[in-house]
């Protein structure tokens, strides 16, 4: 593999955790090899190895994005990320109120809907 590739690896594993990207690398088969390649190096290997803004800060970022783009399946994984990051729910609830002002207040209330039950789910889990 590509060193882009093995430093795309270790931040994801860094950022969403050894289980999530072991789950997702055992569900990989030849069909979506490309894409999980793809993801790998051009989001994890080039955006998020990126050190202008930290760890939080993309965090942030991208849970703002998916929730006012609609992109709500996701934001659940995010979240959970975020423990490795830095962003507390104080930083993501921030993020999602500029969704509502900048988005949409209904995009706003179920990215915190999701984040709300993700952290039952995570406490739970403790």
């Amino acid at each position: 593999m590509s060193e882009r590739y093995e430093k795309g690896m270790a931040t994801r594993r860094a950022v969403l955790g050894d289980a999530h990207v072991d789950r997702a690398e055992a569900n990989k088969s030849a069909f979506d090899a490309p894409f999980q390649t793809m993801i790998t190096e051009g989001a994890w290997g080039t955006l998020w190895s990126d050190n202008t803004i930290s760890r939080r800060e993309r965090s942030m970022l991208t849970l703002a994005l998916l929730a006012a783009t609609g992109n709500f399946e996701e934001i659940p994984m995010h979240i959970r990320a975020a423990a490795n990051t830095g962003a507390s729910r104080e930083d993501i609830l921030q993020a999602f109120m500029h969704v509502a002002v900048y988005a949409g207040v209904p995009k706003a209330n179920h990215a915190i809907k999701l984040a709300k039950q993700t952290y039952v789910e995570m406490e739970d889990a403790k």
